[in-house]
């Protein structure tokens, strides 16, 4: 994402935040008043979101004074102090909850992506997260999966070929999808990597013998099932596991000997780190 369409999507939560006007702070704060806030972590965690935070108060007023003590990817504890700002005080309280937000949601995903890579260690398989997003936010909570540790797959529907079951369903078969795919790609100069998924061993068999493509997705494959794709496919294409994936499962995967597991829970069934932006 370029930084143009970054400030474009902060900018509507502003507007959204504050639309004609922040009246409390209007009506309680003098217009030239001063202060300062700083940003208490009340949770142990993986802090991420302080560039956002940056920019956020940034658009809202570029005075504003940002003190960084502690950066993106920081293992905090709870009472850390995350930064302190200074400046206008309608400004800082304008900022807040967006701030807020934005921090404790990606420090949220950060955090539980630590713990997924924690369980890996050892092991080559890859942590990934998923398109289960919140709309708009997908930026940055793909981002906040880096910080975490983990890697994203792909951003949208365009920057990868992902054939899922539907897919193939409507083409008619695996072979005949593949096939499609290819042309499409040569017809427009298209080099992307191609993904498909396989929801059985006869699917995973397929797939191999035909070819033509990067990475394998075992959807839904309990542990038995994956370690026999896996010797299927032999190394001949990248393998993703995928569905079902938990922290108390995540080991057994990885022991399989799959590239990676990607987990949706990463970014849409996750709870927030908590954090409070008080007054000095």
């Amino acid at each position: 994402m370029n930084r143009n369409l970054e400030e474009e999507l902060i900018l509507l939560a502003i507007q959204e935040d504050a639309g004609p006007g922040d009246f409390t702070s209007l009506a309680c704060i003098p217009h030239a008043e001063k202060g300062k806030a700083r940003l208490i972590t009340k949770e142990n965690g993986i802090l991420a979101g302080i560039r956002v935070a940056k920019l956020v108060f940034g658009m809202i007023d570029p005075e504003l004074q940002i003190n960084i003590l502690l950066h993106d990817g920081s293992r905090v504890t709870k009472g850390d102090i995350a930064f302190i700002v200074e400046g206008n005080s309608r400004s800082i309280l304008q900022s807040e909850r967006l701030v807020l937000n934005f921090l404790q949601r990606m420090s949220g995903i950060a955090t539980i992506t630590d713990k997924y890579v924690q369980h890996l260690k050892g092991f080559e398989t890859r942590v990934m997260d998923t398109r289960k997003t919140t709309p708009g936010l997908r930026h940055f909570e793909k981002e906040a999966v880096r910080i975490g540790g983990g890697t994203n797959h792909r951003m949208g529907l365009f920057d990868m070929i992902m054939i899922k079951d539907n897919h193939i369903d409507m083409s008619g078969s695996i072979e005949k999808t593949i096939d499609r795919v290819h042309q499409y790609l040569d017809k427009n100069h298209l080099d992307i990597q191609i993904e498909i998924e396989a929801r059985t061993i006869d699917d995973v068999k397929k797939i191999v013998n035909y070819g033509g493509i990067n990475r394998i997705m075992l959807d839904n494959f309990d542990i038995p099932q994956t370690r026999e794709a896996i010797q299927i496919i032999n190394k001949k294409f990248e393998t993703e596991s995928s569905g079902g994936i938990t922290l108390d499962n995540i080991r057994d995967y990885a022991m399989c000997g799959v590239d990676f597991v990607s987990i949706g829970a990463l970014t849409h069934h996750i709870q927030s780190l908590d954090m409070s932006l008080k007054a000095l």
